[in-house]
């Protein structure tokens, strides 16, 4: 039986009906994971829909607009958010939860996309926080309650691991324009990092130059990147900086202030 029909004393005797307020990527996955899930949940619904029939609302919106429509919603059903950086206070006076999927959603994804990812969740209520929690169980997610204390850290972290990893692949590709590994020949290899970072952890991951103290080839990657993407030399520098640090690897006869952020394209 799914697990939003089983919970009765929670959720009235009647499964609930979701309406999902939003058609950006998070809402359309969010919406079509749920219907195939057996939720009776609706396509993603434009703002200004007809809520009335619905117990709780999902609202799969911008950030900065969930204040803003969250009060134009009538007092009765939930109201939740999608948010990993908003608190609970937008969704005021609602009885209000949020559920953010720790996970990457494009235009291309299927409501698949979301099955054993991480869900953070929270509530108002005791009764907000099971909906939250039992709607991420359903989308075959892995819930865990955030507080709202420590959302910006989360979202931070989140943004690291996910957005910041596509502008360092993407600095990669251009770095590497023109010596024949293309995309499809790098991708491999961060597949590869990827794997050994989530079995081993960042310091038995770490493998290259920088943690085995070959300055001589810091230095000559330094002057390709000069020459190839300028543009890129602080960041690259800020990268080696850090990944000393993680190595834990004194410099060699190379100063430690040449791969600090503020050199620039020194």
């Amino acid at each position: 039986m799914r697990e939003l029909e089983r919970h009765t004393d929670i959720t009235s005797a009647r499964p609930l009906k979701v309406g999902v307020l939003g058609s950006g990527r998070m809402g359309r996955v969010l919406s079509a994971g749920l219907r195939s899930a057996g939720v009776d949940a609706s396509p993603p619904l434009g703002r200004g829909a007809d809520l009335t029939a619905y117990d709780t609302v999902l609202l799969c919106v911008p950030d900065g607009q969930i204040a803003s429509v969250a009060a134009l919603i009538e007092p009765g059903p939930l109201v939740g958010h999608c948010s990993g950086a908003t608190g609970l206070e937008a969704l005021a006076p609602h009885e209000a939860f949020s559920l953010h999927p720790l996970m990457t959603v494009t235009l291309r994804d299927r409501s698949d996309r979301l099955v054993g990812a991480g869900a953070a969740i929270s509530g108002t209520t005791a009764r907000a926080e099971t909906i939250a929690r039992e709607l991420a169980e359903t989308l075959g997610m892995r819930p865990f309650t955030l507080a709202d204390e420590d959302r910006a850290a989360y979202h931070a972290a989140a943004s690291i691991a996910s957005n910041f990893l596509v502008t360092l692949e993407a600095a990669a590709e251009q770095v590497a324009a023109g010596t024949g590994a293309g995309r499809e020949l790098i991708a491999p290899l961060v597949r590869a990092t990827v794997e050994n970072w989530a079995s081993l952890g960042g310091e038995e991951a770490l493998t290259g130059p920088v943690a085995r103290g070959d300055e001589a080839t810091v230095l000559a990657q330094r002057a390709a990147v000069g020459e190839r993407a300028p543009d890129l030399l602080e960041l690259f520098d800020a990268l080696v900086a850090a990944t000393r640090t993680l190595s834990a690897r004194p410099p060699g006869r190379v100063p430690t202030e040449r791969y600090g952020v503020s050199t620039g394209g020194s």
